[in-house]
């Protein structure tokens, strides 16, 4: 089944089931109130979640149009938003780009962060950054949603703690970032409020693309509407999701509703970095990656990050060419108090 969180003037919205073709939405308010309730209960709400979706798809209950435009991030804000960097690929691309080589540890215990979850953007509303020079960029990315996780959980544990999948833009902002790194104490300005897709899904819903670990599509990323990134989210990924959720559990338990991002999708090509979607690669999931695949070949980055006016589109399509999720479409604004 697919779910969204419709915006309706609160910070939480209203739960709502989805059609699969996404053009129809059905009101599941009255079987919980929103997403995170039903993940508070998830084993007692989610059949009947499941029935009402069966109905909307035959169309045996009320129904009105539904617009991505309406509907917020899957979860407004949630208990705990951890990112991962699964795809080594590009963490090795980064350090390389400033001289420091990658220590074997980061092969066999991912990296993670904890950002910052109180308020998320939805997917069809602007980046607002103050200033272009701190370097405003997207990270085109899969992410999980999980029930209760128990502390010391294993891997298959974690796997079937996974309740639904969503894409997510883990918005950037590089030219604060090395600063903040120095100090040793991690992200805190350089990562602010991340956007997801107007959709999340229950892993059914992805046939055969789904493994229980990975998801094996292309992940569509189009900036001012040309191709920008195709790579796919099931390839160079290191890490699969089961290892990010063990090694976010490690040391605490994780509530239900809590988000773990796959980082940045990023593939090689023949074995070293990838070239442009117009020079026949896969592309890229941000801008970063680009600026350091043309600082290791030329000396110097020429892309430039984002200005302000410009428009990002994060989206993945099944085999037949249909959006699963929607689209994450946002312009980048200056911010005003």
């Amino acid at each position: 089944m697919k779910l969204a969180t419709l915006k309706n003037g609160t910070r939480d919205g209203k739960l709502a089931v989805v059609s699969r073709d996404l053009t129809r939405f059905t009101d599941a308010s009255f079987l919980a109130p929103t997403l995170q309730a039903a993940l508070d209960d998830w084993h007692r709400i989610a059949p009947h979640l499941a029935a009402l979706a069966e109905s909307l798809e035959h169309d045996a209950v009320p129904f009105a149009r539904f617009h991505e435009h309406e509907a917020h991030s899957p979860l407004p804000r949630a208990y705990q938003w951890a990112d991962g960097s699964a795809y080594l690929n590009y963490v090795e691309l980064v350090r390389k780009a400033r001289g420091v080589d990658m220590p074997e540890s980061f092969a066999s215990n991912p990296l993670i962060y904890q950002g910052g979850s109180d308020s998320f953007v939805p997917p069809r509303e602007p980046i607002r950054a103050a200033d272009e020079t701190w370097g405003i960029d997207f990270e085109a990315e899969v992410a999980v949603v999980v029930d209760d996780v128990a502390m010391g959980a294993d891997c298959d544990e974690a796997r079937a703690a996974i309740r639904l999948v969503m894409l997510a833009n883990d918005v950037s902002l590089r030219g604060l970032i090395p600063a903040e790194l120095a100090k040793g104490f991690g992200f805190f300005h350089g990562k602010p409020s991340s956007s997801f897709s107007p959709v999340a899904v229950t892993p059914d819903e992805l046939g055969e693309a789904w493994d229980g670990g990975k998801l094996h599509l292309p992940l569509i990323v189009d900036l001012n509407g040309k191709p920008f990134g195709r790579a796919n989210a099931g390839i160079d990924m290191d890490f699969d999701f089961p290892a990010l959720i063990a090694h976010a559990a490690r040391t605490r338990p994780l509530a239900a509703g809590t988000i773990i991002g796959s980082g940045t999708v990023s593939n090689r090509l023949d074995g070293g970095p990838g070239k442009p979607v117009g020079q026949g690669g896969a592309g890229y999931s941000c801008i970063a990656e680009q600026r350091v695949i043309e600082t290791l070949e030329t000396g110097k980055a020429k892309t430039p990050f984002l200005h302000f006016g410009d428009k990002v589109r994060i989206e993945m399509k099944d085999t037949d060419g249909r959006s699963i999720f929607g689209a994450i479409e946002q312009a980048v604004e200056k911010y005003e108090k």
